[in-house]
């Protein structure tokens, strides 16, 4: 079974909100999944965006493919992480 990490989307017309999920490559993208690993809302500036990323590296690890939009929120938050780490040295 092929699993992707991708996005969900969720939320009223013209005000989206995204719930990142790994689901198998065959289901439609509001359809079945396996794991929620977190949200995406881009109606904020700047945009909010929560990852369980020990789940995300979890799933990574397992060989999960995450989706273009997906790479970058992963990129996103590891970003946001490592000035935090460094200032807590």
């Amino acid at each position: 079974m092929a699993t992707t990490i991708r996005l969900q989307r969720r939320g009223a017309k013209k005000k989206p909100f995204y719930r990142v999920m790994v689901a198998d490559s065959r289901m439609p993208r509001d359809g079945r999944f396996i794991d929620m690993l977190g949200t995406y809302d881009p109606n904020y500036d700047p945009v909010k965006i929560k990852l369980d990323q020990k789940k995300v590296n979890d799933w990574l690890s397992k060989g999960a493919k995450p989706s273009r939009t997906v790479s970058w929120l992963i990129k996103q938050v590891k970003a946001a992480a490592a000035p935090q780490a460094e200032t807590a040295e």
